[in-house]
């Protein structure tokens, strides 16, 4: 017992003060928010655009464009592109509540707002989410998960998974859906009592991913249902899953997340 109190003092508090203070330190390869530099991107060069493998850059009057929902964060762009117009920044924050949002380049991120005041009365101090697989890799059901632990502790801010759709205020969806998955998403779906929400996470759950235009998979969740918050990313941090989450119940102010330094920390 001395050996486990002990322990205890030695390893000291463990959960993050975010959203109090910022996210720690991100590691030397996270990828955030991307960033196009316009001046570096020559109308006739098309050598990022040729390079992405889901088409989410595109060259609209010589803006270059950049669909988050689409990315999968994978630099092909930034290696392919021989004069370095884009790159990635530690910028975790990334959610939206429209998928237009999620559009950048000829206008910033729209970062997500929080939710209508009557829904902010219903949601705000507790949220218990239905977390539906359809057809992820487990990518970005892992990050998911991750948010239980220590670091994180979702359930600080009176957030919970819960087994059954009938206990849930919203759903929390991953994966492409896939035409197996879509019934069981919609069956899911009608079973949450109104009013409901639903966050999309990830590139498939968002746009389809490497999956678009799949002939067995929907091109993601709202598609089949409506979508009250979206989070890119293949997969995404768990503190830009937390991040919009947040957000949407109106616990972080619209404020930008400082640049840090690389660390090995989560």
């Amino acid at each position: 017992m001395f050996r486990v109190i002990g322990e205890r003092l030695r390893q000291g508090y463990r959960t993050s003060a975010f959203p109090d203070a910022d996210a720690p330190p991100r590691p030397e390869r996270f990828r955030g928010l991307p960033i196009l530099d316009q001046t570096k991107c020559p109308s006739n060069c098309h050598s990022c655009i040729d390079a992405c493998p889901t088409t989410a850059l595109a060259q609209t009057n010589d803006q270059l464009r950049l669909d988050m929902g689409r990315c999968l964060f994978c630099t092909d762009c930034t290696e392919a592109c021989p004069e370095g117009a884009v790159s990635f920044s530690d910028d975790y924050s990334l959610s939206t509540r429209t998928r237009e949002g999620l559009v950048i380049g000829d206008q910033p991120l729209q970062r997500a707002k929080e939710l209508e005041q009557r829904l902010l009365k219903i949601f705000g101090r507790s949220l218990k989410l239905r977390q539906v697989s359809a057809g992820g890799c487990n990518a970005c059901e892992a990050d998911v998960n991750v948010l239980n632990t220590v670091v994180f502790d979702l359930s600080r801010f009176g957030i919970q998974f819960v087994a059954s759709p009938r206990h849930a205020d919203g759903l929390l969806i991953t994966g492409p859906v896939t035409e197996n998955m879509r019934e069981a998403l919609l069956k899911t779906y009608e079973a949450v009592p109104e009013p409901k929400l639903v966050i999309a996470v990830g590139a498939c759950a968002i746009s389809g991913g490497p999956y678009i235009d799949h002939p067995e998979a929907h091109n993601g969740a709202d598609s089949v249902i409506p979508v009250d918050l979206y989070v890119p990313g293949c997969p995404p941090s768990p503190w830009t899953i937390l991040d919009g989450i947040l957000r949407l119940l109106g616990r972080i102010e619209d404020r930008i997340p400082a640049p840090s330094t690389s660390s090995s920390q989560p």
